[in-house]
């Protein structure tokens, strides 16, 4: 071809650079004299030669191919420009960034628990990490064939095998079903070391793997918070006043009839109780002073006005015979 065919590009760059395509490749197959190279911030740049790679460039600036690139290709190294001479090459632009990806369970994760024959259905969401890091396997596997690739395209592969990893890691060593929160830095753990090998031929790497939350069926997950605050309540007079607490937070009802309601309730069994404790306290106090009389010892103290008798005959303060 001529030199002035309009194919040949004198500059060389990621211009439409996209923070979620995680490679690129430039679309021209051919170099011309003069032509320039520019790697931005965040960018590598490989060249290759019919599918090999010729030379990685990691720096970010602006670069004379023919005078700064060409020298260091591992092949080209003898390379002259003439008057009607291209080179020919590809170029491929590598996004170098960390990516964090949001993933969730497509459908609920039949879960095996004792005593449900079908599983408890669980679902599940977090964060997902990783980066390019190794460009051989990057090219073997996707950039020999495609021209550029995104992170969408991660997230579709990896959660078509997570349900399979949720339910080994969940399952692995009899963790408690109704409380997969406080396990889910070691099923997180598992699972990132699995998808690791997962996306490792293709030149990417783990570098995160979150769980945010475990979901269960609306009616397992009130069982669950019902048991929870019923385990923080050790006695009737504190069930109570965490009953009132939450009609009150509630705000069903007319003017709060429903607080009203529990606190009258409350109000009229604690009135229940001081009567029957002061009942009790009044016949333990006549069966103590019917076992004086009956013995003909001094009370110590006058049962009918409480004064202390020090041993006398008749109350001091009242008169009332003590013997």
């Amino acid at each position: 071809m001529g030199l002035f065919s309009n194919q040949f590009s004198s500059v060389v760059e990621w211009k439409e650079f996209r923070e979620d395509m995680i490679f690129w490749k430039w679309p021209n197959a051919e170099l011309k004299k003069g032509s320039r190279l520019i790697i931005r911030p965040g960018q590598d740049a490989i060249f290759l030669n019919t599918g090999r790679i010729e030379g990685i460039f990691t720096d970010d600036g602006d670069y004379d191919i023919e005078s700064q690139i060409i020298p260091f290709l591992s092949t080209l190294k003898g390379f002259k420009f003439g008057f009607n001479t291209n080179l020919r090459a590809e170029v491929l632009f590598v996004n170098t960034k960390e990516f964090t990806v949001k993933w969730g369970t497509a459908n609920a994760i039949n879960i095996p628990v004792a005593g449900m024959p079908g599983g408890m259905p669980v679902r599940a969401h977090g964060t997902l990490s990783f980066k390019v890091n190794d460009y051989i396997k990057l090219i073997d596997k996707i950039a020999g064939v495609k021209d550029s690739y995104v992170v969408e395209d991660v997230r579709i592969r990896v959660t078509s095998v997570l349900d399979q990893l949720l339910m080994k890691w969940i399952t692995k060593e009899g963790k408690d079903m109704f409380n997969l929160q406080a396990n889910a830095y070691d099923i997180a753990q598992g699972i990132r070391t699995d998808l690791d090998m997962e996306i490792f031929d293709m030149g990417l790497t783990v570098t995160g793997f979150h769980v945010m939350s475990f979901n269960y069926p609306e009616e397992v997950q009130r069982m669950i918070t019902k048991n929870a605050s019923q385990s923080m309540v050790g006695d009737m007079n504190r069930y109570q006043q965490m009953g009132v607490i939450d009609a009150m937070a509630s705000g069903k009802g007319s003017a709060g009839s429903t607080a009203s309601d529990m606190a009258g309730m409350m109000m009229g069994m604690n009135m229940a109780s001081q009567m029957v404790n002061a009942m009790n306290a009044q016949n333990s106090q006549n069966a103590a002073n019917s076992v004086q009389g009956n013995s003909g010892a001094k009370p110590n103290f006058c049962p009918n006005c409480g004064q202390k008798t020090n041993g006398a005959n008749f109350c001091p303060n009242c008169g009332q015979k003590l013997a």
